[in-house]
């Protein structure tokens, strides 16, 4: 019998050993399936069968509901695994861990490599981790090296922004705009020098616009540029004061009061054409395209329209 009961537990040790190496080789298999939905550069719709709801949602707003420049700004969101070079991310699953029934942690490693299917000799291998977690019978990606929480902070980051920079341009529209010769649509550019929790120093711009065809064409606009204090409510904010930069004589000194240490900042911007109507056309483009407006570029009066 003691015999016996020895050969019964070998068996079964060498059964739940296959079973476990079978596990981990579906594991290992589905987490390589799972790499080529990890996003980089773009996320993939089908993506979204590959990734847990959550995960899918929050780098769907990341990709697709931020205004482009934040990509430019925070590179990480497009490019998880590659930089802007022109190379393809080549994937290795080293290993993969268990932790419990229903989530399971990768390391992968990830190798560049040339179109032509060449390696980049030029840039290091680099280990990721890629997570794992079980949603009705199915593995999914639930996260990347952390990201998730990462672009959560952000999004929330981002929200507030969009907040302030809305409780802004209505002041500017409802405060400010009608002392301009009124065309159709108001639409300002803010240039954010400094920011706090409550204050926001920065060179804004008020213009009015007639739709005509395809084109924004200018009707009137300017320059206010100053310190402007909010206040917040249930998440919402509006302008409780405006500190404006005075005119004439009087323009630098009042620049110099309001902007403090900030005044260079303020000044450069500024002065450069280049960099506000870059901000401008981008502001723009982003108005036109959240409103479904239709139209494709804006005119000053007497000069060449300008394509966003």
């Amino acid at each position: 019998m003691k015999r016996q009961h020895i050969i019964l537990l070998i068996i079964c040790s060498l059964i739940a050993f296959s079973s476990c190496r079978q596990n981990e080789v579906d594991l290992t298999k589905r987490a390589e399936e799972l790499c080529q939905y990890i996003p980089d550069h773009q996320l993939l719709e089908k993506s979204k069968e590959y990734l847990t709801a959550d995960f899918y949602a929050v780098l769907d707003t990341m990709f697709n509901h931020l205004p482009e420049h934040e990509a430019m700004d925070h590179e990480w969101l497009y490019f998880f695994v590659t930089g802007n070079g022109g190379t393809i991310a080549d994937y290795e699953v080293v290993s993969v861990n268990q932790t419990d029934d229903l989530h399971a942690v990768a390391t992968i490693k990830v190798r560049q490599k040339w179109e032509d299917g060449s390696f980049d000799e030029s840039t290091d291998i680099e280990e990721h981790t890629l997570y794992m977690e079980k949603v009705d019978g199915v593995w999914l990606m639930s996260d990347f090296d952390g990201h998730k929480a990462d672009c959560i902070r952000h999004i929330a980051i981002n929200r507030k922004e969009q907040a302030v920079r809305q409780a802004i341009s209505d002041y500017l529209v409802n405060k400010i705009a009608p002392q301009y010769l009124q065309g159709e649509i108001c639409i300002p550019t803010l240039m954010m020098v400094h920011e706090t929790d409550s204050c926001v120093w920065g060179d804004f711009w008020v213009f009015w616009y007639n739709l005509v065809g395809d084109t924004l064409k200018t009707v009137s606009g300017g320059n206010h540029s100053g310190l402007m204090t909010l206040s917040q409510e249930d998440g919402a904010f509006s302008v409780t004061s405006f500190e404006q930069v005075e005119d004439g004589t009087k323009n630098i000194a009042s620049a110099k009061r309001i902007f403090g240490e900030y005044y260079d900042v303020f000044s450069n911007m500024h002065s450069n054409q280049d960099v506000r109507e870059a901000v401008r056309r981008e502001q723009l483009r982003e108005y036109v395209s959240r409103h479904d407006i239709p139209v494709r570029c804006y005119q000053d009066y007497g000069w060449a329209a300008v394509t966003f």
